[in-house]
């Protein structure tokens, strides 16, 4: 490890003043703690595209939202409100009138100097041209131009690019080791977007082999989306797109909230209608669809999607001429194509789905239909197991909900109830209340029948099935004064039926706590515990049937954030993770970490860097932590075993309009041989990542 090359870059920057060039702290934040604890949640690494979440972000950096005219829906997008305060927003133009300054936020109830900090770069007070006037054909042309190239690649080889021995069978990757990204956008403010997005992952096939034609990358996407083009039409989308639906029961394909350190961060909003820019395979439509209003209070949307996915053959009748797929037992959700059996998988069945939304609306309250059908050619039909025998199974599934939200005074009551076409039903319903200026609170209650079956749920739980499941969560937030904040919420649950790996009916309960000292801009650090409690399978069973013990997962964080100038920001964690199996076994661990984030001004070159060790006894104390990346792209991956993790990303604007990013990141174990298992075994103890990227915009 060459552990001075942080400090001697440092070194040499440290005499240029500098300021934050690009999404300010406050707001990455905010989405870097969502999302972190999500994945901690979910306990399992997910790699994300934040084009998603900053998208519009960026946007109104150039054409501030009028908070005068905005929608709750735009309101909402923005992702740096809670419900209480879009409520009070809302409450205190209709008492008072327009908004003169924006200094006027500073009397708003909920509206304290973190959250009027963080919204300020995206909004304005002040009137403007109505962009329902300007052609469609002007917005084509005009606007703003995004191009993104970029390459990853893992440089010490994976199994899964070495040859077969002699003797040996099994598969191998049947494409290079490279990860290539290409994505062109076309932008008019936030009222137009079309563009295409490219992805070939590593061991997948480029230019050859399935993927010998054009346009030889593995995976493509394209979208051309209108929205609010006139008091009609809300949202036209041709091509890739995203719909959200009521609080996810039976769609969301937008990262929805869940359990976080946001604690009355409970609710799934925005517009119904969104452009697919992600290269996530999995959830996302293609086809059209429109959102269209008409008059003040009824909305309307409808879509209708047909696309391959991919999935497991399970039955098929073969002859010489023809593939026929006659059954399929899961479908994948990887969007992975690097062996043969992968490219066997790949869009080996078509998916048909359609459905829509009608909605009365006012800005205190709505409540609306949604219906969806889903359609494959060729049935599902999992392998059979007392768990999932209540799970769909077929070539047809239907679902229905109502959902709804009401806003009176300082309580937002909202909540969704769905029915399957079997007859299984599945209810949410919360509660976001602002006791007053310094305390908010969040109830949420759900109940998802064990018979309930949905395709591509994303729901508040602590599961991802949509079904099996009822709990209560209770979230409170108290902000004492402009420098503390204290949250936390508790979580209780059980699952009437069984589960994978748990053969009995379970329950569960989780405690959070953090509490979060602010002074100003300069400096932030909070002190966080969680503590889980859940049922499972006792590990090591030597008994005919397997019965539950109760397993215990304990985290403790310290974590300082201190920007030392404009241009220096140091971050600091230690965390500690003890696992109990629940049959006397114990393991434990702690990961300490070093960041420095160095962004320059008058200077084209900034960097971030990490140095962390970590020390866990396996994989059940493994510790999570965000990392930064190039621009738009993060990942959160587990720390465990015994070892060190570094990364340094360097980016340059010293030609205009360009951006260009490289990014190195190394994981070594001390205590193993080799990283990773299976194809993607390294046969030494560390894994090394470089990735390059450049952003041309015009």
């Amino acid at each position: 490890m060459k552990y001075p090359i942080f400090f001697i870059l440092l070194f040499l920057f440290s005499s240029i003043h500098a300021q934050v060039d690009t999404i300010p702290p406050s707001d990455t934040d905010v989405n870097q703690d969502i999302i972190e604890d999500f994945i901690s949640g979910q306990g399992e690494e997910v790699d994300f595209d934040l084009n998603t979440i900053y998208d519009d972000l960026e946007i109104y950096k150039e054409h501030p939202l009028d908070l005068n005219k905005a929608t709750p829906s735009d309101l909402e997008e923005l992702r740096l409100l809670t419900s209480v305060q879009i409520n009070d927003l809302i409450s205190h133009i209709e008492r008072n009138g327009d908004l003169i300054t924006l200094h006027e936020l500073q009397t708003i109830r909920s509206f304290d100097l973190n959250t009027i900090n963080a919204i300020l770069p995206y909004v304005t007070v002040k009137g403007g041209l109505d962009d329902y006037n300007v052609p469609i054909l002007k917005m084509l042309y005009q606007g703003r131009n995004e191009i993104y190239l970029r390459l990853e690649r893992i440089l010490e080889e994976k199994k899964g690019y070495t040859e077969l021995e002699e003797g040996e069978t099994g598969s191998r990757y049947l494409g290079d080791r490279n990860r290539y990204y290409a994505r062109f956008r076309h932008q008019y403010e936030t009222h137009l977007s079309y563009g295409i997005t490219l992805e070939k992952d590593a061991g997948e096939e480029f230019f050859k082999g399935s993927n010998k034609k054009i346009p030889g990358f593995d995976f493509y996407s394209a979208h051309f989306f209108l929205k609010d083009i006139n008091k009609t039409l809300k949202g036209l989308a041709i091509g890739d797109f995203a719909v959200n639906m009521g609080q996810g029961l039976i769609m969301f394909d937008g990262f929805g909230s869940g359990k976080s350190s946001f604690v009355t961060n409970v609710k799934k909003s925005g517009r119904p209608l969104r452009p697919y820019t992600s290269v996530s395979e999995y959830l996302f439509k293609r086809g059209t669809a429109v959102n269209l209003t008409f008059g003040k209070n009824f909305e309307v949307m409808a879509f209708a999607s047909y696309r391959g996915r991919d999935a497991n053959i399970s039955l098929t009748n073969e002859d010489e001429n023809d593939l026929d797929i006659l059954q399929i037992s899961s479908i994948q959700s990887s969007g992975l194509h690097r062996t043969e059996n992968e490219v066997e998988d790949k869009n080996s069945i078509q998916h048909l789905s359609t459905g829509g939304t009608i909605k009365y609306k006012t800005k205190r309250w709505h409540i609306a239909a949604n219906g969806t059908l889903d359609k494959l050619d060729s049935p599902l039909l999992r392998n059979y197991s007392t768990y999932n025998q209540f799970n769909f199974n077929g070539d047809r599934l239907m679902n229905a909900s109502l959902d709804y939200s009401f806003i009176y005074q300082n309580f937002n009551l909202f909540g969704e109830t769905a029915v399957s076409d079997n007859g299984g039903m599945a209810t949410m319903n919360g509660l976001i209340i602002g006791l007053d200026r310094h305390v908010s609170m969040a109830i949420v209650h759900r109940h998802y029948q064990k018979n309930y079956q949905v395709l591509f749920p994303n729901v508040f739980a602590e599961t991802s099935s949509g079904n099996n499941e009822s709990g209560v969560y209770l979230g409170l937030e108290v902000k004492p004064n402009k420098h503390w904040i204290i949250n936390g919420y508790f979580d209780t649950w059980e699952h009437p039926w069984l589960r994978s790996g748990v053969d009995a009916p379970s329950k569960g309960k989780e405690y959070f706590f953090r509490v979060t000292y602010k002074r100003k801009r300069k400096m932030q650090a909070y002190l966080q515990f969680r503590d889980e409690f859940k049922e499972k399978n006792a590990s090591d069973n030597e008994t005919h049937l397997d019965y539950l013990v109760d397993t215990r997962k304990t985290l403790i964080r310290v974590h300082i954030d201190n920007k030392i100038s404009k241009a220096l920001e140091l971050r600091n964690r230690a965390e500690w993770a003890i696992y109990h199996d629940g049959i006397g076994g114990k393991s434990k661990g702690y990961m300490l970490m070093q960041d420095i984030i160095y962004k320059p001004i008058g200077f084209p070159l900034s960097f971030t860097a990490r140095f962390a060790l970590f020390d866990t006894d396996d994989y059940d104390s493994r510790i999570y932590a965000y990392e930064n990346d190039i621009l738009y792209s993060f990942s959160i991956p587990p720390y465990y075993n015994k070892g060190t993790r570094f990364y340094l990303n360097l980016r340059y604007k010293g030609i205009r309009n360009m951006t260009m990013e490289l990014r190195f990141a190394q994981t070594y174990y001390a205590n193993q041989d080799t990283f990773g298992s299976g194809l993607e075994e390294i046969d030494k103890p560390r894994r090394s990542e470089i990735k390059a990227q450049i952003k041309y915009q015009f």
